[in-house]
């Protein structure tokens, strides 16, 4: 069936709208594929809605043939299997709540972990009935704080989630390693480039876990990878301390006068000036800067945390948020450092954590001991350049493990580019993606907070174990727009495109029009999928038309009909040729078809 775009629901803009931060919330709202209703929040056009659905196909089929089920659960949810959870404080501000007319609470799902879960308790009880795979593509809501770059990051979207039951450790390992088989399916079919990244669980839970991103300069993600194959999210990036020093010929840690020093760069040009080292000059990774953060849980209490790393390396607050997670990182304030007097701003030191002199005034059961974390690198018998917790004072020849031990280990630092992999696989380069599909293995998380129980081969009741995956449907396509847009709009890969071809009938003559018509009704009984412009606009206007909107191929029928010619345009490399109008279709069906 022919569609005309004389009758089509779109409007194409000259402007780019004025919230768009990135090329696919530009080229999607001007081609008349999206529509903001609300920040993070889309209207669907007739285009767009087509690009969708192409993705849902590809996602749904890879599903079915690795022989999962679909399901759909509505998006409106009650809290008290969140409760069982804990998700429902967990998710903090993130999660859309609201009350029905008897004052019951519910929730719009951000994630069906335990829908799923309930579901498989309610109809299976018995280990024959697994192993068992149930997918479905719902609506999710989160109340993201900062919904911005169209699809990317928005309040509503639509997502692909499946869960793998398992009676054991074994059977989940396969399911797993089933669903990363698919997702390689799905993201080469999708004509992503993309890299398979080790990544954090978060609020997730679970053990193992690797994020799918599709490689971006826009992405809001950052990855690594070594020349031997390690690939990460910064976020799961886990640094291999070095061994412990000998500080056998160190002397005893002493204070030094060090005026007008509150940052380390003030700090290291004093202490080559008073007090400087007879091998070589002091640098900002022999200082030892210790950073407050005060972190505040789902539920509003809040402690404050100290983290003590190299001063030539700052704190990742990505790194940080996946770190404490559920809890939310937040720098302190003025206002914490005098309500917090043992702690004073600039000159934190260890020495006085440590013995707990540096104590938090504030808490429910009177004066508490602050929490003090230190980076990886921070190793016994290594000697450092610190804060004495005292103004215009510092510490040298602090040494961890004789003047200081820390409550524990945090790996928040940043990465840089050049560090050394965690695996010895060679040196990390730094590059950013699109987090395009998630996967998880999740353990008995949700089984054991929900009683999903199965009796096994020999009749004993076992917790069933589970995966979840994720494939963010509607985001793919922005990234796909991301990945395949140019300076003059959208550029569709055939597999995603509303339309395999444009005919543009660009000029006043019936015949033009007569043979543009014809054109159309011929491919399409070829089973190429056509956009007929017919509309009565000027040449200029259908030709940004369709460049903006990005169908794979465009045949012009105009001025050249006069000698028996039309025009075939690759949207995607710019090539164009006159071919003979008898001969249109089957040149049309190979550039269509590659």
């Amino acid at each position: 069936m022919i569609t005309r775009l004389s009758q089509l629901f779109v409007r194409t803009l000259r402007e780019d709208p004025a919230d768009a931060e990135v090329p696919s919330h530009r080229w999607l709202v001007r081609a008349g594929y999206i529509r903001r209703t609300a920040p993070g929040i889309y209207t669907w056009l007739p285009l767009g809605l087509r690009v969708l659905q192409q993705v849902e196909r590809i996602v749904r089929e890879e599903m079915d043939a690795m022989g999962a089920q679909e399901v759909r659960f509505p998006a409106l949810l009650p809290r008290e299997p969140y409760e069982a959870t804990h998700r429902w404080t967990e998710y903090g501000p993130n999660l859309f709540r609201l009350k029905d007319r008897k004052g019951g609470d519910y929730l719009l799902g951000p994630t069906h972990e335990e829908m799923f879960t309930l579901l498989v308790k309610d109809l299976y009880s018995s280990y024959k009935d697994l192993p068992l795979s149930l997918y479905q593509i719902q609506t999710k809501y989160r109340d993201e704080a900062r919904p911005r770059a169209g699809l990317l990051r928005g309040r509503e979207f639509v997502m692909k989630d499946s869960y793998s039951f398992d009676v054991d450790d074994e059977g989940l390992a396969a399911s797993y390693e089933a669903h990363r088989r698919a997702y390689v399916r799905i993201f080469e079919r999708l004509g992503l480039t993309y890299v398979i990244v080790k990544a954090t669980s978060g609020a997730m839970g679970g053990s193992a876990s690797e994020e799918f991103l599709a490689v971006s300069p826009t992405g809001e993600d950052t990855f690594v990878r070594s020349p031997g194959g390690y690939a990460a999210n910064v976020e799961a990036v886990r640094i291999a301390p070095p061994p412990a020093q000998d500080a056998e010929g160190i002397g005893p840690a002493r204070t030094v006068d060090t005026p007008d020093t509150g940052t380390i760069v003030e700090l290291v040009d004093v202490a080559n000036q008073k007090f400087p080292r007879p091998d070589r000059a002091w640098t900002a990774a022999d200082t030892l800067k210790n950073v407050v953060f005060r972190l505040v849980q789902p539920d509003g209490r809040s402690e404050l945390l100290v983290v003590g790393l190299p001063g030539d390396r700052d704190v990742d607050m990505k790194r940080l948020e996946a770190a404490v997670s559920p809890a939310e990182a937040a720098p302190v304030t003025d206002e914490d450092f005098a309500d917090n007097p043992g702690l004073v701003k600039g000159y934190i030191g260890p020495v006085s954590l440590a013995t707990g002199e540096a104590v938090q005034y504030l808490g429910a059961e009177g004066p508490l001991k602050v929490r003090y974390l230190t980076d990886p690198r921070v190793v016994d018998g290594t000697a450092w350049i610190t804060g004495a917790n005292v103004v215009d004072t510092h510490m040298v020849d602090v040494v961890a493990g004789r003047d200081f031990t820390s409550d524990g280990v945090l790996d928040v630092a940043e990465i840089r580019e050049g560090d050394p992999a965690p695996d010895g696989s060679g040196p990390l380069s730094l590059a950013r993606g699109i987090e395009m599909g998630h996967i998880f293995q999740l353990g008995r998380k949700y089984a054991d907070a929900l009683g999903l129980k199965v009796l096994d081969a020999n009749g004993k009741l076992v917790t069933v174990t589970m995966g979840s995956y994720g494939v963010g449907v509607s985001r793919a396509v922005a990234a796909v727009a991301e990945a395949t847009c140019d300076e003059r709009g959208l550029a569709w890969p055939r597999a995603l495109a509303p339309f395999d071809v444009q005919v543009l009938a660009t000029g006043k003559g019936d015949e033009i029009a007569a043979a543009a018509e014809q054109l159309a009704h011929d491919l399409d009984a070829r089973g190429v999928r056509v956009l007929l412009d017919d509309r009565k606009a000027s040449p200029g206007v259908k030709f940004a038309d369709a460049e903006i909107m990005g169908m794979p191929v465009s045949v012009v029928v105009g001025r050249g009909l006069a000698d028996g010619l039309v025009e075939v345009r690759d949207r995607a490399t710019g090539e164009r040729a006159e071919v003979p109008v008898a001969g249109a279709v089957d040149a049309v069906l190979a550039a269509v078809r590659g």
